[in-house]
């Protein structure tokens, strides 16, 4: 035999190398600590066959025996399905039979210093911030190997029994320290654990435990590390604290960014500043300052019990002070407390100033402008100490630019809303105050989508004849166009009833001045002729609803008149009438089609609850103008979006 194949006859691993590292032999021993089969290492490079965290260490330990030197390294050698192997391994030159130089890489025995192998794991641990331990379960001890001596110092001693690491445990962790003292697996994941040292303080502690075989024919041990993650616990709870917090203003300015673009009136956005602007900032109070003819009119929060409103509601708006002076300027003002004001603000006038509270802090932001005009300001109050970051400064002043932005909107609307009620005011006409025999009564409510305007319409006037003539339509639209094309309708037809009484006529000529005209818009129209006399009714219909009757004794009826197209389509269009008798305490009720049909009503149902609603209202005896606005209230329930026009008229 040659000599050196007596070298792999020998229970411990044992492998022989080319000087290059390739695996010459090797002996089953060698090839079970490498996880692989005999056949399946010879001919390759070792470091191949070892880990990577291991590879750089063979070959230098082969490199080392190629010079004639003894090398030696403890390494850690996984073996799949099984746990790790922790050897001492040894790499020497060696000749074989005919000169041929191998070196010879094999494990020693440390039966008598196993402590030996966990050196180089205990000064790894030490760099890295952790401790070593390992779980004696014959004892129920927990050894400390060494590491890091800020972990050594949560134990009083170099062992300690496994209750007294449980007393010094929360309770809610003690299964998890049973799973890591107790996995048979051969590495356990990190868990947290948490510790309340001798002081009483408590610590988050992170764990791994290993099985581990110390030599090749030593024993299996589990080995624990631990790392002290206190520190950064706090720092976590501290981030997502404050990544909370974030989320909670980012959340908080969103709404009150929503809020300030949903207002719809003044007050509306008073509110929302009042309620939200000091807790979005962290503040104490809040203030609201809008300028009304150069005075400036100041709201307040709860926040602010100290301040003298009376005293603010005094200034005028080229006053010299902090307050103006910024919503003039635009330009926003912090002062961290009274004594900054008054050196910053040298003006006797500021000495004066109501200051919320000894050490508070005050921050003044414009609302902007709209166009020359200046609108306000806000103010925030801040407990002592308190100072804006740029980035906060930067977001109040945007958020107070919506705010403007708001104002200057509604205003704007709150412009054009009243120049449509003035137009719409205009328009509308009047009633003739006394008609004997005859109640009349009318409402109107254009559609709420967009300007008070529309093009509904009613009339009543009275006729040479003494008669007197009603009509009711329906200009497509609700715009300015549309109330400009009923004023047209409206007055053509005032003027041809003059000469020509009978409806029909009347809506004959309207229809072919419309065409005549090419007005861009159709009309729907009623008209009635009535002589308050005998109760006589003369009526046609362009193409509009139909006609309710009410009576006293609450029934109605839905009478569908004669008629022709709509107004303004057809050049040659007819309009045929008929005639009937309206009784006393009876009413005829005239509506437009928003008052009986919207997105939940069809024109038959609608048609009925109006009818139903009249007739109740007369049968309890209501004048025509009660019974006009309880069918008017009954359809803006409803949430109709069109134009809404009643016209009653009740023979009395």
């Amino acid at each position: 035999m040659d000599f050196s194949d007596e070298l792999l006859d020998r229970p411990e691993p044992s492998a022989l190398l080319y000087p290059d590292g390739v695996v010459r032999s090797l002996n089953n021993a060698m090839a079970t600590a490498l996880g692989r089969r005999i056949e399946q290492c010879v001919g390759r490079q070792i470091g191949e066959l070892v880990p990577a965290s291991q590879s750089s260490v063979v070959r230098r330990i082969v490199a080392h025996a190629n010079e004639q030197q003894l090398a030696m390294r403890v390494l850690e050698l996984p073996r799949p399905g099984r746990v790790s192997m922790v050897t001492l391994v040894e790499a020497r030159s060696t000749t074989a039979a005919g000169g041929e130089r191998l070196v010879w890489v094999h494990s020693l025995s440390m039966h008598n210093d196993l402590g030996s192998l966990l050196i180089p794991f205990r000064m790894s641990a030490k760099s890295a911030g952790l401790g070593l331990c390992v779980y004696l379960p014959a004892v129920e001890h927990i050894e400390w190997l060494g590491g890091a001596p800020a972990v050594g110092a949560l134990f009083p001693e170099a062992s300690v029994s496994l209750p007294w690491v449980v007393r010094h445990l929360h309770p809610d962790d003690w299964g998890a320290l049973r799973q890591l003292l107790g996995s048979d697996n051969p590495e356990h994941p990190w868990t947290g654990l948490r510790f309340k040292d001798e002081r009483g303080d408590w610590h988050h502690l992170a764990c791994q435990t290993r099985r581990i075989q110390l030599g090749y024919d030593g024993p299996e041990q589990v080995f624990g590390t631990i790392r002290d993650d206190t520190g950064q616990e706090e720092r976590r709870k501290k981030m997502l604290a404050a990544l909370g917090a974030e989320r909670h203003r980012a959340h908080e300015i969103a709404v009150f960014s929503s809020a300030l673009i949903r207002a719809a009136t003044e007050q509306q956005v008073q509110q929302v500043v009042l309620t939200r602007l000091a807790a979005t900032f962290g503040g104490t109070g809040a203030a609201f300052v809008l300028v009304d003819n150069e005075n400036l009119v100041v709201s307040f929060d709860a926040g602010l019990p100290m301040w003298d409103v009376g005293a603010l509601n005094r200034e005028f708006l080229d006053d010299q002070r902090p307050l103006a002076q910024v919503i003039r300027t635009g330009e926003p003002q912090f002062f961290a407390d009274h004594e900054e004001l008054l050196r910053r603000w040298p003006h006797g006038d500021a000495a004066s100033l109501p200051w919320p509270g000894p050490g508070a802090a005050v921050s003044i932001t414009p609302l902007g402008s709209t166009g020359e005009r200046p609108l306000g300001a806000w103010v925030v109050t801040y407990d002592s100490g308190h100072r804006p970051s740029p980035d906060e400064s930067a977001l109040m002043t945007t958020l107070a630019e919506l705010a403007g932005q708001a104002l200057g909107r509604i205003r704007l609307q709150q412009a054009r809303l009243e120049l449509a009620a003035a137009v719409q005011r205009s328009m509308l006409p009047t009633l003739p105050e006394s008609l004997p025999g005859l109640e009349i009564a009318a409402r109107y409510q254009p559609c709420r989508s967009g300007l008070d305007i529309g093009g509904d319409w009613y009339d009543a006037f009275l006729m040479p004849d003494g008669a007197v003539s009603l009509e009711i339509g329906d200009v497509q639209g609700h715009d300015v166009d549309a109330a400009a094309c009923m004023g047209q309708v409206r007055g053509a037809m005032r003027a041809i009833a003059a000469r020509e009484p009978d409806p029909g006529t009347v809506l004959t000529h309207t229809n072919q001045l419309l065409v005549a005209m090419d007005v861009p818009r159709f009309a729907s129209c009623t008209m009635l002729h009535i002589d308050p006399r005998t109760g006589q009714v003369t009526g046609t219909s362009a193409g509009h609803v139909p006609l309710l009757c009410a009576h006293a004794d609450g029934s109605h009826d839905v009478y569908h008149l004669p008629g022709g197209p709509l107004l303004g389509v057809l050049p040659d269009a007819d309009y045929p009438q008929d005639t009937f008798m309206l009784d006393k305490d009876t009413a005829l009720v005239m509506v437009t089609d928003g008052v009986v049909e919207g997105p939940e009503l069809v024109l038959d149902v609608g048609l009925e609850r109006t009818g139903t609603l009249a007739a109740g209202a007369l049968h309890d005896g209501l004048s025509a103008e009660e019974t006009a606005d309880r069918i008017l209230d009954a359809a803006t329930e409803l949430n109709h979006r069109d134009d809404l026009a009643v016209l009653v008229v009740r023979r009395t």
